[in-house]
């Protein structure tokens, strides 16, 4: 399953109840994969967050804010849900704060 960009785009309420749902939906020896921006990046995050924000209002939402969680916060609550987690840097080059999540 992928959730590519999407966390950061709601609540960490219902994020977390997303990935749970996702957890129990997810076949034996599935794989979710996930693109995240680390918010311990700083000024990568902070030029990550803002091309987000823009990008998301230039297409006409009405998001206010985006709701980024630390990495390291991310991976806990995964692997609380039962997820073996490989963590790779996808920002080689850019400016971004992005990684990509392989939760198992």
């Amino acid at each position: 399953m992928l959730l590519i960009d999407v966390l950061h785009y709601i609540e960490p309420p219902a994020q977390a109840e997303l990935l749970r749902r996702v957890r129990e939906a997810l076949a034996p020896g599935g794989v979710l994969i996930l693109r995240v921006a680390d918010a311990t990046a700083g000024l990568r995050f902070r030029i990550t967050e803002a091309v987000d924000l823009a990008a998301t209002r230039l297409r006409g939402s009405r998001v206010k804010r985006l709701h980024s969680v630390p990495l390291a916060e991310r991976r806990r609550q995964l692997e609380s849900l039962g997820f073996t987690v490989e963590e790779r840097p996808m920002s080689e080059g850019t400016p971004f704060a992005n990684v990509l999540l392989s939760a198992r």
